[in-house]
């Protein structure tokens, strides 16, 4: 897909309040706090200021959503794991996920992004065992891999498959600053969009 717009539209403190922008197709994205979604987001789009990007976690407190090309709609979820967010305010963004992967009638795929330089969490098994349970189509991007060597980041692919009980051809490396791996993101968008 080119694209030819993209921009904020709302955000949602509530997944019930969805129901006014359940129209397109809807992309959701989700990782764990600093994962660098709000990156990739500008990345996929090519604008560096349409996610609002910040070197402190935690900043994602509701579903933000864009619509890209009039076309499609990406969510960006709020991160999970935040060490200092009170507990009661944790809880609040896991029932939002929930709610929102329970309730939206749009929502075509989920990209679930881990930092390629790391074990997957606790919190990244349970997401996938989530999206599994409810039988949500999702892909693995492991970001920031400009971080490592050609060996470190094969080696470490390696590790996110074994850890998450998938095949390594089921993750997309990524690059955000470098741009790289934005097109095989794209790709599994334009499939999606193509069966709807």
């Amino acid at each position: 897909m080119v694209v030819k717009s993209a921009e904020f539209i709302t955000s949602i403190a509530n997944a019930k309040d969805l129901s006014n922008f359940d129209i397109l197709p809807q992309f959701a994205f989700v990782g764990r706090s600093n994962v660098g979604k709000s990156s990739l987001l500008n990345a996929l789009v090519q604008r560096n200021k349409l996610a609002k990007t910040s070197s402190t976690p935690g900043r994602t407190r509701l579903l933000n959503i864009f619509e890209v090309n009039k076309k499609i709609h990406f969510v960006d979820l709020p991160g999970y794991g935040f060490a200092k967010a009170s507990k009661s305010e944790q809880q609040n963004w896991q029932h939002l996920i929930g709610d929102y992967f329970e309730n939206s009638k749009q929502l075509k795929h989920v990209f679930v992004l881990v930092d390629c330089r790391h074990k997957p969490s606790e919190k990244d098994e349970q997401m996938l065992k989530y999206l599994y349970i409810y039988q949500i189509p999702f892909t693995i991007i492991a970001t920031k891999i400009d971080k490592l060597s050609k060996n470190e980041l094969r080696n470490n692919l390696n590790m996110l498959a074994s850890s998450l009980g998938i095949g390594v051809a089921n993750i997309i490396a990524v690059s955000s600053s470098k741009k790289i791996g934005m097109e095989k993101v794209w790709q599994v968008i334009d499939e999606k969009i193509e069966q709807v």
